[in-house]
């Protein structure tokens, strides 16, 4: 009996294995060298137009990174760089006596904070912008009130200037101008996700379940971005 013929389109040619062998290297780089899903964007770079050395125009971008900060915190330790040195953290601004939008933001860090317990590389810092009011004490009764653990969520304090300066330079969460003088106020309900390398990636809405939910997947989204730029710098 004649044994069946494979048909002709079932033979792998010269440029089929070519092909397949492409593919396969490519499978292998993909695994040895994993993207993650998405890479979020980053906020605050601004494109500055200027020339060359041949006077030639070009367009450079200048990265923004969150400026240097020291603030006391409610237990009076200061909160700083280093206190958020390799870590993903939220930046919020707040105050103590609010009855309006304060109050729901603050139950939503509780709810992150419940989640990411057990996460030591994610922290929130909340910071007033009422600082003659909220004094260390004032803090850390509202703290307790909302059973952060002080080494996961940091209610901090300050100089009027340099709150409102960072609110405004350093996190752009509002777009009003002021010197951070008696009649200047910042009242916003932003959350600004910020990496590891103090760049801004994104921003949320506080008063909103729906976009806190969306928060704790893009820090998940960072983690993966964080590992695959471990890979990267190891090969």
């Amino acid at each position: 009996m004649e044994k069946p013929k494979t048909p002709t389109w079932l033979i792998p040619t010269g440029v089929t294995l070519i092909v397949l062998s492409l593919l396969g290297i490519g499978a292998y780089q993909a695994f040895q060298n994993p993207k993650p899903p998405r890479i979020l964007d980053t906020f605050g770079n601004q494109q500055i137009d200027t020339v060359d050395a041949s006077g030639k125009p070009v367009t450079i971008t200048n990265i923004h990174r969150v400026p240097n900060f020291s603030f006391l915190d409610q237990d009076g330790n200061i909160v700083n760089q280093e206190t958020v040195e390799g870590k993903t953290y939220v930046a919020d601004f707040f105050f103590t006596t609010c009855e309006s939008i304060c109050p729901v933001m603050s139950k939503e860090i509780m709810k992150l904070c419940k989640v990411l317990k057990a996460d030591s590389s994610v922290v929130f810092i909340s910071h007033t912008v009422d600082p003659e009011t909220d004094s260390v004490p004032r803090l850390k009764s509202y703290a307790m009130a909302h059973q952060a653990n002080p080494r996961q969520w940091h209610f901090v304090t300050g100089s009027k200037k340099e709150l409102y300066e960072m609110a405004r330079t350093g996190y752009f969460v509002t777009a009003t101008e002021g010197d951070g003088g008696p009649d200047d106020f910042v009242h916003t309900q932003n959350f600004v996700l910020v990496d590891k390398y103090k760049q801004i990636r994104g921003y949320y809405d506080g008063t909103d379940s729906l976009e806190m939910g969306k928060l704790l997947k893009d820090i998940e989204l960072l983690k993966a971005e964080y590992a695959w730029k471990d890979s990267q710098a190891s090969n």
